[in-house]
Parts: structure tokens; sequence; C-alpha cells
């Protein structure tokens, strides 16, 4: 039930329809809501904490996922290159847990969120976990006083916390409609303030109401593994169309964008859908068809905690790397460290 109605309200949010106009007078209210909620913060009555280290926010305004985790992992990637010592908050959708909790390799997806503990396997960063990112920095940092940089991911609407450099990720869909909640897929308006727009999907795609100037990013699968052995790899290229059946299963934000990224490497299979954040069973896919199974990393870090499904050579892990524009870094890594330098924070 809950994905055939995400399903029916993505349809709606993609144009301004019977439906999406009926809902637009509560759009109008919501905007005022959200802009009311600014301006506290904007206007002191309510306080934002600055950290003493540069606060990189990478979020977005369109709900669900549009491939913020790749995102945060690059960048992570990309600042360890240069020398920084980045550590990352998060909010842990999902999880469990009410307090502050530090992610390791050996944490438990249910406790500290799907997302977080793939960060923490794949960047080796520190990564905090806390419904209050503000209490979470602050543990971050006095966990790890070699951190320089934090980054958040999510928390665009999370205004306690102050940020010095905002990225809004868009994916194919674009803005939708352009209209925030409930007639569209917006949390906030369009035109709200950031310093980078990333746009996740194919290099030809002209997604709908997008107008600031963004840069191209792209998802590049690399090679599969099993699920209970990650030394067993193969390219995505050498399954052969056709030679076995194939189901691909993703509990994401926006699972046809990995679908879409099967089917553009050539493969044939049987799509299944699962909600974002799915929670797994050892039955989960007991029942299916299938002489191979690939999912995505996210769900990944959930599978593999589950002995039935740790154990199931059929399930194999399509991970991804992202492709950012190659002027992206450059300018991105100079403006963290001109805020980190003293220049005026954003």
């Amino acid at each position: 039930m809950r994905t055939l109605i995400e399903t029916v309200l993505m349809r709606t949010w993609q144009k301004r329809g019977v439906l999406a106009c009926l809902l637009w007078p509560l759009a109008k209210l919501f905007q005022l809501l959200v802009t009311f909620r600014f301006a506290l913060y904007v206007l002191g009555y309510k306080l934002q904490t600055r950290l003493p280290v540069p606060v990189v926010v990478v979020g977005n305004i369109f709900i669900g996922g549009t491939g913020k985790t790749p995102l945060v992992i690059w960048l992570v990637q990309q600042l360890q290159a240069a020398g920084w010592q980045p550590g990352v908050i998060s909010r842990a959708y999902g999880a469990a847990a009410d307090r502050v909790i530090a992610v390791t390799p050996a944490s438990a997806a249910a406790e500290v969120g799907d997302e977080p503990l793939l960060i923490a396997l794949r960047s080796g960063c520190p990564v905090v976990v806390g419904r209050d990112r503000v209490a979470a920095a602050r543990a971050l940092l006095a966990a790890h006083p070699d951190t320089d940089v934090i980054i958040s991911d999510d928390g665009l609407q999370h205004y306690a916390l102050g940020r010095d450099v905002e990225i809004v990720l868009f994916d194919q869909r674009g803005a939708g409609n352009g209209w925030l909640l409930p007639a569209g897929p917006l949390r906030e308006p369009l035109r709200r303030r950031r310093d980078f727009t990333v746009l996740n999907a194919a290099p030809d795609a002209v997604p709908p109401a997008l107008t600031a100037a963004t840069i191209r990013m792209h998802l590049q699968p690399q090679d599969i593994y099993r699920l209970g052995d990650p030394r067993q790899r193969q390219p995505l290229a050498e399954l052969t169309p056709g030679r076995e059946r194939i189901v691909a299963a993703a509990g994401i934000g926006n699972p046809q964008r990995f679908f879409d990224m099967l089917s553009a490497a050539g493969l044939q299979f049987s799509a299944l859908p699962l909600p974002d954040h799915h929670v797994f069973q050892a039955q989960t896919f007991a029942g299916l068809d299938a002489e191979r199974i690939l999912i995505t990393e996210k769900d990944a870090v959930k599978c593999r905690q589950i002995a039935a499904l740790h154990d199931d050579a059929r399930i194999w892990v399509v991970p991804v790397a992202a492709q950012p524009d190659a002027g992206f870094a450059a300018p991105l890594i100079q403006m963290i460290s001109e805020k980190k330098h003293g220049r005026s924070l954003a």
C-alpha cells in the first residue's frame, strides 16, 4: 500500500494536474510555515550553532532519494586526497536509537541507519549519527579532535546547525512540477539559496523545472561482488543478457535509477522495487525464481547482517561511484578552505 501511494504521488508531482492544483492552497500554507521557520533563525529568535570547523551540508529539497550517499562518499574521498581530515554526521533515518552514536564497521544497521553505515564502510572516516545534528557534530569533534571539516549527510532544513557550504542534489526527476508539498515534491522553494546545484542524471537528461546552473553527476557501476564473500568479484559487463535469470532489487529512494543503470549496462532482469530503507527479512528473497539477485550497496549493509541472506550465494552487490564533472572538486575544496581560514561565513 505504501509503495502504491508513493507511486501515485510521484506521478502527481511530475505535472500540474487536477490533484496537484487541488492541493496547491495547502502548498502555499506549507511555504508560509517554511518561510516563517527560516525567518526565526535569520532574525535570531532561534539560535544557530556555529562549529569551529567548516560544515558542508549535502542534501536535497526533492522528497526522497536523489543519490546523496554516493556524493558524500565522493566528497570525503576528495577531501582525504587533498590532506583534510573529514568527519560525517547524519540523522540516521530509520535507526532505532535516539541518542548520539558513533558508527563503526561492526555497527548494526538497525541501530545506526543503512546510509551512515555504508559511508563508514566505504570512506573509513569518523561517522556519528543522531537526530540532533549539533550534538552529533560536537560528539564527533570531541572523539576526533583532528577533524577539520564536517560533512552533514542531509540536513538542509536542520537550521540549528550553521553551515558554510550547501550542496543541493537533484536527479532525473528535476524539481517535478516545481511546487511544494503536498501539491509537489519540494520541501523548500526551488529558489532557496545554495552554493552548488548537482544533477545526478544521464548527460542528455533534461529534468523538469530546473533552471539554475548545475554540475552534472552520474553513478558509475563498479565490479559486482558476492554478498557473502566480497573476494568473489566480476565485471558487470560479463553478465551476458539472457544467459541467467536475474532479479534486481532496490530499497532506495528512487529504485528506478538503479534499474536504469543496469539496463544501460545491457542487462536483462526482472525489477523488484522496494520501499526506501526497506527492512529485510531472512525470507525476503526465498521465493524468487532467480539464479542471481543484484542489490544496491545501501541494501547490502543490512542484508549482510542477516545470516540467511549473507549465505545466499545468489545475492551479488552492485557498488557505484559518484562521478561529478571534473571541474567540481577544485572550487568546492577551495570554498571550504576559504571558510576555514576566515572568510565570512555563508
